[in-house]
C-alpha cells in the first residue's frame, strides 16, 4: 500500500443502522450537556458594524462541476449556506471568548428554512436537510489559520470523494461539520477582539475576519502556517504544515 492510498481511503468502517441511531444520540446528548456544564464563555452578539482592520479574507465557489451529483444539491446548498451565514455573520470574538460553529448556528431543520443538501454519510453521497454546510466550517477554518485565533477543536475529512474537482486547497485542509457532535470550535487568546464575517455574494460564497486593532499578524503569525511542495518520483505532495506540524497533505 502506498503513501497515497493510506491517506485517501480512510472509508469508515461499516455500522448497523441502529448502531448509527444510537451513536449520533449519544454523541449529540454529550455536546448538548458539555454546553451546559463545561463553562465556556462563548461568542453570542453578532454586530453589523465591521471592525476597522481586515486580518484576512478569502472565497469559494458555491456551484462547482462535480461527478455524479444534481445541480439541485448545489442549488439548495447555496440556500442552506445563505441562512446559516446569516447566523455568524458579524459576531465577534472578545478576547478570552470561544466561537462554537453549531452553538450559533442551531440545528438546520426545514422549519428553518434549510433544504436537502449533499452530504457524505459514511463514505457515500447522499442527501440530507443542511446539506452543503461544511463549506461554511471549511471557510472559517481556513481563515482561522491565518489568524491568531486558537484551534481549539475540528474534524478533516476522512475520504476524498471528489479528488478532480479542482480544489485550490488541498484536501484535509478543511473542516467537516456534523450537528452538533462534530464542531468547529475557536478561542480568542489574545488580548484584541475578532469579528468572522461571511456572506454570499453571487456564485461565491466570501468571509473575513477582522479586528480592532492593527494586527502584526502578517509579520509575526504567518510563521505557524506554511505551503510548500516535495517532489516523490514522479509525482509531487502539496503539503501544508501549522507551528511545525504537518495537517495534511496531498499527492499529485
Amino acid at each position: 500500500m502506498n503513501k497515497n492510498s493510506v491517506i485517501y481511503n480512510l472509508k469508515p468502517k461499516h455500522r448497523t443502522k441502529l448502531r448509527i441511531f444510537i451513536g449520533i444520540r449519544y454523541y449529540r446528548s454529550l455536546r448538548y450537556l458539555n454546553w451546559i456544564i463545561h463553562g465556556k464563555k462563548y461568542a453570542k452578539m453578532t454586530q453589523f458594524k465591521k471592525l476597522d482592520y481586515e486580518i484576512f479574507a478569502h472565497k469559494t465557489p458555491i456551484y462547482r462541476k462535480l461527478k455524479d451529483v444534481d445541480m439541485w444539491l448545489q442549488e439548495n446548498k447555496a440556500i442552506n449556506l445563505s441562512i446559516a451565514a446569516n447566523k455568524i455573520n458579524g459576531v465577534r470574538i472578545q478576547p478570552g471568548k470561544t466561537f462554537s460553529y453549531w452553538k450559533l448556528i442551531g440545528k438546520p431543520t426545514k422549519e428553518k428554512g434549510y433544504k436537502d443538501g449533499m452530504v457524505l454519510h459514511y463514505g457515500e453521497i447522499t442527501y440530507g436537510t443542511g446539506g452543503g454546510l461544511c463549506q461554511l466550517s471549511n471557510l472559517i477554518y481556513w481563515m482561522t489559520l491565518h489568524s491568531p485565533l486558537s484551534v481549539v477543536e475540528r474534524y478533516r475529512h476522512s475520504y476524498d470523494v471528489f479528488p478532480d474537482s479542482n480544489r485550490n486547497q488541498p484536501f484535509g485542509s478543511g473542516a467537516t461539520c456534523v450537528y452538533n457532535y462534530r464542531d468547529l470550535v475557536i478561542k480568542n487568546e489574545t488580548d484584541d477582539v475578532f469579528q468572522i464575517n461571511v456572506w454570499i455574494d453571487g456564485d461565491y460564497l466570501h468571509g473575513e475576519i477582522c479586528s480592532d486593532q492593527k494586527n502584526i499578524f502578517n509579520m509575526k503569525y504567518m510563521k505557524r502556517l506554511t505551503k510548500y511542495n516535495m517532489n516523490f518520483g514522479a509525482r509531487i505532495a502539496d503539503i501544508i504544515r501549522f507551528e511545525g506540524k504537518c495537517i495534511t497533505w496531498r499527492m499529485r
